[in-house]
């Protein structure tokens, strides 16, 4: 016999803490409280008769009957959010911008969230620096813009925040008679101002020996043995290596991720809530 159906609710709760790995992180997502995403995982796990997470104060993990039921869950919310939107003649659109020192190789993943959160929205990406996505955002070309602090702007919000390294190829070797060989994003790069401003005021000389169009290019030049650039530890090529304590160089401060937007609520919105609390997990590794 059948029980009582399954709270949609809850089982989108579920998906969330399992995604994020974090009750708290998942009432972020969900624009609701930890407390209220508790309740609803407890009625779902009484619903079902098994424990879904194992916890403690350190770490949430699936059980092994909530590993199983996942990819179920995930399939009932797509069936569920496919009927309704079969039901809608117009799809919904967001065009998002995020700065090319913020998006990073999670970013198909973080997509793949804010389409789970609502298949039918149509979500436009645009990745820049964060000067020409603002200015973007201030022309209303752009409805949200994830971006690294502007000191002239205080009408974001805070998503989290990075630290950020000097890397270089494990190979790559100083010589002390000569200025740091710097790799860099070209002009208007907030981060390539911040470290040029923290050399200089160490007193440190340095040249720019690459300015990449991007981070990846950034990067590129950094695997190639090229000289040095100021990246966050997600960004960084495989092997490259945090040269900064061994030169003596300045240390880096961490990093804001700020959120604009003129989406306040809709199913828009709860999909930008979903994305901010996964880059959040992305950056607390």
């Amino acid at each position: 016999m059948i029980g009582p159906s399954l709270d949609l609710d809850a089982v989108r709760a579920f998906v969330r803490i399992a995604e994020l790995e974090s009750f708290t992180r998942a009432a972020e997502a969900t624009g609701t409280t930890q407390a209220a995403v508790s309740l609803k995982l407890k009625r779902l796990e009484e619903r079902l008769g098994c424990r879904l997470f194992e916890r403690t104060p350190r770490y949430v993990q699936l059980s092994a009957r909530g590993a199983a039921f996942l990819d179920h869950a995930r399939d009932l919310l797509e069936a569920h959010d496919r009927a309704l939107a079969s039901l809608t003649r117009e799809r919904q659109r967001i065009a998002i911008g995020i700065s090319d020192h913020v998006a990073g190789p999670e970013l198909p993943a973080l997509i793949a969230r804010m389409n789970a959160q609502d298949p039918q929205l149509v979500i436009e990406i645009r990745i820049g620096s964060s000067g020409d996505l603002l200015q973007s955002f201030d022309r209303r070309e752009l409805d949200t813009v994830i971006v690294r602090l502007h000191a002239e702007r205080d009408d974001g919000e805070l998503i989290t925040e990075e630290q950020f390294g000097w890397f270089a190829a494990p190979s790559w070797q100083h010589r002390a008679d000569e200025p740091l060989p710097i790799a860099t994003m070209a002009e208007p790069c907030g981060v390539r101002v911040l470290a040029g401003e923290l050399l200089d005021t160490a007193g440190l000389p340095w040249t720019e020996i690459f300015v990449g169009g991007g981070v990846t290019a950034v990067a590129a030049a950094v695997t190639a043995g090229l000289g040095i650039a100021a990246l966050s530890p997600r960004m960084v090529p495989f092997g490259a290596i945090d040269v900064g304590p061994r030169l003596g160089l300045p240390a880096l401060p961490r990093l804001p991720v700020i959120l604009h937007t003129r989406v306040r609520d809709g199913q828009p919105r709860a999909a930008l809530a979903a994305l901010s609390a996964a880059f959040k997990s992305a950056v607390r590794g």
